[in-house]
């Protein structure tokens, strides 16, 4: 099979495309023909540095997420997962490849009626998104502000937050990505490429951070007294710095996602369900096929696309 290599940790270049050989599921798992692998930032932090929530050894086939249709079984699977359309995990490794085993108890059906690319868009995004409103449960009538709005994960949350009855305040860089985040719901926009971005913000009782460091710390400063923040990413290189003394003497809830796999897999499930019923949209801004992973992680990177990346793995 084709696949992506990565045999040493450094900038995108680093992702080879070549042969691989084909993986043999194993007991309890299930062979499955990619269609479409699902990009994250992380991934490419892990790339870059080694570091990050994946363990593996070089070299490897990079990916944690795969969309495309079961085709083999190996010893224990239901045969009812044969020909079912899926998206999954890999754990961390052999996502960038035309076939990757993973366990059949992490599968989850692709409703009928959604595309197998927005549901392989919605796999890592869409939990995720999920989950963060679940801990945040924003009131009707708040204000929400949700730095990266345009982002993988900012998208759903800014369509997830106003259907929950919030006052979205979409924080991103650039006209195309305000204009995205209008379409999805948000009432106000703001372009933080701007020194004085906050300037002219009314306080918010939540705010949603994907970006951190000096970004998420202005976000931070945003917040009314007894407001909370719930930090989910350090797209910036780090996490935003809120000291605890200074969130007591505000009265501020600094909030923790703490996911168990229960919660997580209901939360997909969720995030699919509401894409089938078109109550939730990915959006998928950039595609690449398997040959230019590297280009892919470029884009990403760039800070200049849209949604979710994904690799088309087969047409």
């Amino acid at each position: 099979m084709r696949a992506v290599w990565l045999r040493e940790f450094g900038g995108p270049e680093v992702l080879v495309a070549g042969d691989a050989p084909d993986p043999v599921p194993g007991p309890g798992e299930v062979l499955v023909e990619v269609a479409h692998a699902n990009l994250t930032f992380v991934e490419t932090q892990f790339r870059a540095t080694g570091l990050g929530p994946f363990t593996a050894a070089l070299p490897m086939v990079p990916g944690n997420g795969v969309g495309g249709t079961v085709t083999a079984l190996g010893p224990g699977v239901d045969a009812d997962w044969l020909g079912r359309r899926v998206v999954s995990s890999t754990g961390g490794s052999g996502g960038y490849a035309e076939l990757a085993a993973v366990p059949a108890d992490g599968l989850h059906v692709v409703p009928d009626g959604l595309a197998l690319d927005a549901a392989t868009a919605l796999l890592a995004d869409g939990r995720t998104a999920r989950l963060l409103l679940e801990t945040a449960a924003p009131a009707p009538g708040e204000r929400v502000l949700v730095t990266a709005a345009a982002g993988g994960v900012g998208t759903l949350l800014v369509q997830l937050a106003a259907t929950a009855g919030a006052h979205v305040v979409a924080a991103a860089g650039g006209p195309r990505k305000l204009a995205l985040a209008a379409e999805l719901g948000a009432a106000e926009t703001v372009d933080y490429l701007r020194p004085d971005w906050t300037r002219d913000l009314a306080p918010v009782d939540l705010v949603l951070d994907g970006v951190g460091g000096a970004l998420g710390r202005a976000a931070a400063d945003l917040l009314r007294e007894g407001g909370r923040i719930l930090s989910y990413g350090l797209a910036s290189g780090s996490w935003t710095d809120l000291p605890a003394a200074e969130a007591a003497a505000r009265a501020l809830t600094v909030l923790t996602l703490r996911p168990t796999p229960e919660r997580t897999r209901a939360a997909t499930a969720h995030a699919l369900a509401e894409a089938a019923a078109h109550r939730l949209r990915p959006v998928i801004g950039r595609r690449f096929p398997l040959e230019r992973a590297a280009d892919a992680h470029r884009a990403i990177e760039s800070r200049a696309t849209l949604g979710k990346t994904l690799l088309d793995v087969r047409s």
